[in-house]
């Protein structure tokens, strides 16, 4: 996961530098039931903590999450005296002090995720020339959304035996060529959830998958709930906008 968005910044530029020579055939995406697709969908909030976990614990190295403040995690089940615990743990720049100089401090709840990199330079420097995508709307902005995502955490397998792998590449069954230059991302084991819960690659991939989907539409909840308002009203209003007609028209008659 720490390279996860070095392969998804530099994805179409290994796709054509394959070339015909890696090809591989085109494959469906996993079709997860994702609790939070759908007119009632919700977010299932102990998936979204566990994926949060594998973000700070396994990506937060790499990619940044611009559009979340840690208060934001409070949303999804966190107290705020654990959101404050959590932002302690990061540190963002602040400033000018009374000097005229800027400052590093420990995060607080208003503050969004910082990025692992003073500056883009960098970042590309210690990703080989990619540059690691802030993951805050990378859910939205991928063909397939969630189960894109989760394909490629749990697709690396064996390469088939017609295929010849390129020099420092991966095969990957979810990707187009079937080779990128990401290594594995999770192992199982990779984090020890809070929870309890066993740590596979499929389990963290479905979870940190699901706090990548929050993250990318943190309101979801609230829009379901204000259409089922409006379906609900609707059905109302044609209901008395109805029996008003069958009454006036009964007077008529």
């Amino acid at each position: 996961m720490r390279r996860l968005g070095t392969w998804l910044a530099g994805a179409a530029v290994f796709a054509v530098a394959a070339g015909p020579s890696v090809a591989a055939e085109a494959v469906d995406l996993p079709d997860i039931d994702w609790p939070h697709i759908g007119v009632f969908g919700t977010y299932d909030r102990a998936a979204v903590q566990r994926g949060y976990q594998v973000y700070k614990e396994v990506c937060s190295g790499c990619h940044a999450l611009k559009y979340i403040a840690f208060r934001n995690l409070m949303d999804i089940g966190f107290s705020e005296a654990q959101a404050k615990a959590v932002a302690a743990e990061f540190e963002v720049e602040d400033g000018p002090n009374n000097d005229g100089e800027m400052f590093i401090r420990p995060a607080v709840l208003f503050d969004y995720h910082p990025s692992p990199f003073p500056n883009d330079n960098a970042a590309r420097a210690a990703n080989g020339g990619a540059m690691p995508p802030d993951l805050s709307l990378i859910v939205k902005a991928r063909v397939g959304h969630e189960n894109y995502i989760y394909g490629l955490l749990i697709g690396y397998t064996e390469a088939p035996e017609d295929l010849e792998i390129g020099e420092g590449l991966y095969y990957n069954t979810y990707f187009a060529g079937g080779q990128i230059a990401m290594p594995p991302p999770l192992d199982d084991g990779s984090v020890e959830y809070v929870d309890g819960t066993d740590a596979t690659v499929a389990q963290m991939s479905r979870d940190v998958t699901s706090f990548l989907a929050w993250a990318s539409e943190p309101k979801l909840e609230d829009r379901h709930q204000i259409g089922l308002g409006v379906i609900i009203f609707l059905l109302i209003l044609s209901g008395l906008l109805y029996a008003a007609k069958r009454k006036i028209w009964s007077d008529l008659h």
